[in-house]
């Protein structure tokens, strides 16, 4: 109880700081949820109340319906960090990602706008991921992993060892997988001759500034949660029907930015050779010149593979694949630069 206590009084000194100017609800909009303590406007005063009633239980001087911002009937901490985006952001029906779908050869997939911003890249747990500022430029990503199906539909086969030639259930919607660096390549070749646009692989510091929330993160562990159930596919919560596979992309909770299984089911290989980060501020870091330690490329997020939730966590940078390396559970995510 006093941990959840002084959570919650920090968010109250959060909110406090970010805003000192109300937000009033529109005059069409006077019926949105939000408006917590009935005075007409949404406010931090509505986020004071939101706290002052899960302390103390007292719902005399609280909106219950309109206090459910989340939907699910219950008022609890998280409807205090959707009032607080609202806030933020405006209404939620203005706090869309911004996306752009694209088909190809029959088969569509969405981009999800990535503004750039400045945050703190790595965790310092151990000598490799010192932390340090990264700047980065507007880019967007793959709202999703390539799956099997985009990845047929542009190369004409399916080099995946989770699909129906290997005995597994014919559901492309799995992300490729057991694919190389310069498969990648030529994949991505390909499809910007399909697109006349010019994606690529992420680079690491581009990865971790998505997965994170950019800037809409809330800090969590993993990408969109601190809860893993919530976000990830891992060693321990795979469907025991399914046994230890990838499963169909997006149908875990999204993150802040709206985007699927940055957290979990296959590693994402990202442009960067692995190597230490360094002790002071980048713009736009695009990782070591060259192998300088024989690594090869840095792979993030974790797989269906593993067990130990801290090696999902969003700063994790741990893991790399030789360039002719296949796996199970690597795969890829596309980017596309906004400069």
């Amino acid at each position: 109880m006093m941990k959840t206590t002084i959570r919650l009084r920090f968010i109250i000194l959060t909110a406090a700081l970010l805003f000192s100017m109300s937000v009033p609800l529109s005059a069409s909009a006077q019926s949105l949820p939000g408006d917590a303590n009935d005075d007409g406007q949404v406010t931090i005063a509505d986020v004071v109340t939101l706290i002052d009633y899960l302390l103390t239980g007292d719902g005399s001087s609280i909106n219950l319906e309109n206090s459910d911002l989340d939907g699910d009937r219950i008022v609890s901490i998280s409807d205090i960090t959707f009032l607080i985006d609202y806030l933020i952001y405006g209404p939620p029906e203005e706090n869309v990602p911004q996306t752009e779908t694209f088909t190809v050869e029959g088969v569509s997939f969405t981009m999800v706008f990535v503004q750039g911003g400045t945050y703190i890249m790595g965790s310092g747990i151990n000598s490799d991921d010192t932390p340090h500022w990264v700047t980065l430029s507007d880019f967007s990503i793959g709202q999703t992993e390539v799956t099997q199906e985009l990845w047929l539909a542009v190369m004409g086969y399916n080099p995946s060892w989770f699909c129906s030639n290997e005995g597994y259930e014919d559901n492309l919607q799995r992300p490729v997988e057991e694919v190389d660096w310069y498969m990648c390549q030529d994949f991505i070749a390909k499809l910007n001759r399909l697109t006349g646009r010019t994606f690529r692989l992420p680079t690491e510091a581009e990865w971790e500034f998505a997965a994170k929330g950019g800037n809409r993160s809330r800090d969590y562990l993993f990408s969109g949660s601190n809860d893993i159930d919530e976000v990830g596919w891992y060693g321990l919560n795979l469907p025991p029907e399914c046994g230890w596979s990838t499963q169909s992309v997006g149908m875990k909770k999204p993150n802040e930015l709206g985007i699927y299984d940055m957290t979990g089911n296959v590693f994402e290989l990202c442009q960067d050779w692995f190597g230490k980060y360094p002790d002071y501020p980048q713009t736009n870091p695009t990782g070591p010149s060259e192998d300088e330690i024989g690594a090869g490329k840095v792979v993030r997020g974790g797989s269906w593979y593993e067990t130990s939730p801290e090696k999902l966590y969003t700063t994790s940078h741990m893991f790399s694949i030789y360039l002719y390396g296949i796996s199970t559970n690597v795969g890829l995510r596309l980017v596309i630069s906004n400069q």
